[in-house]
């Protein structure tokens, strides 16, 4: 038995050997990472430059991308190192560093999307009342605890992971996680386990109760409302529910994955199910809300033409 900070490296299990295509692969990783941290950039340039766009909304919005940003670069270098490299290897250090960032990735996503739909509740269901119960004060301190939360949370999770005492240390994934190293553990693991449960699952029933609510409310009114109402529901929440539903399934998949057996499911599969989350949500985000906001499009559009000229 060997203490976490005694292992000098973790293997990743589920890299294998793709010949010459790991080139093709490395291009296609790079050119997706350039184009998340140039659509994300771009989007926090012209929410920050432009003060029509310092409203609540915007400024959850740019908190999201920031966030994009932090998850994707916690990954996709790695994931570039790694299908380079003919080891598929990475210290003892590095991976808690990893766990550490896509941990608070997550639960950073999940509770600025809830967030997110708190303020459409408000602007929706309390228009006259929004500005005096929306304010720059609390909406500072919504962006800090949705931050500052996962930040200190998963903290413990890293202390507790690097106090493990380990009997292996191969990890059957391309990425290093939490409960993969609590599956090598050889001592007694049930206060990792069960702080594990409880930050997870308090984050994630926490956080749906407050869109459950919203939404219900945001629907009452606007079977209830006029057609502007509605008109104006649609056009805000789109974005956001396919955003939260894009985000929770590929969430549900990396939770499913990490908690049962799914050596029956091909390796290319569980590969493209637990890199879903991570890679799809940093695109998918800049992309929606890029092409949906008109104001987000118009400024976008008048600042690339103003780089280019």
């Amino acid at each position: 038995m060997i203490n976490a900070t005694q292992v000098p490296y973790f293997t990743l299990a589920a890299y294998f050997d793709t010949g010459v295509f790991k080139y093709v692969y490395s291009m296609i990783v790079m050119s997706l990472y350039i184009f998340i941290v140039c659509v994300n950039v771009l989007l926090i340039v012209v929410i920050c430059m432009n003060r029509s766009l310092h409203e609540p909304m915007y400024l959850f919005l740019c908190s999201l991308f920031v966030n994009e940003l932090y998850g994707s670069t916690g990954l996709f270098p790695s994931l570039l190192v790694q299908i380079l490299s003919d080891i598929h290897t990475v210290s003892a250090s590095f991976c808690l560093l990893q766990i550490y960032c896509v941990h608070t990735y997550g639960a950073i996503e999940y509770l600025n999307l809830a967030i997110m739909s708190y303020d459409r509740y408000l602007a929706i269901c309390y228009p006259l009342q929004y500005n005096t119960r929306m304010t720059f004060n609390k909406i500072a301190t919504l962006i800090a605890v949705t931050w500052l939360y996962p930040l200190l949370a998963c903290i413990v999770i890293i202390y507790l992971n690097d106090h493990l005492q380990l009997c292996g240390n191969v990890i059957k994934k391309v990425y290093c996680d939490s409960h993969s190293v609590v599956k090598l553990a050889c001592s007694d693991a049930h206060v990792v386990n069960i702080y594990g449960l409880i930050a997870s699952f308090g984050t994630i029933f926490g956080a749906l109760i407050l869109i459950l609510y919203t939404y219900l409310h945001i629907l009452k009114v606007c079977f209830s409302g006029s057609k502007q109402t509605r008109q104006k529901a649609v056009s805000t929440c789109t974005p956001h529910l396919a955003s939260l539903l894009n985000f929770s399934i590929g969430a549900s998949f990396e939770l499913l994955q990490s908690r049962f057996d799914m050596s029956r499911v091909p390796n290319m599969l569980r590969i493209f199910l637990s890199l879903y989350w991570l890679t799809c949500q940093p695109l998918f985000n800049p992309v929606m809300y890029g092409l949906k906001m008109s104001k987000i499009r118009a400024l976008s559009k008048s600042l690339i033409s103003n780089v280019s000229y």
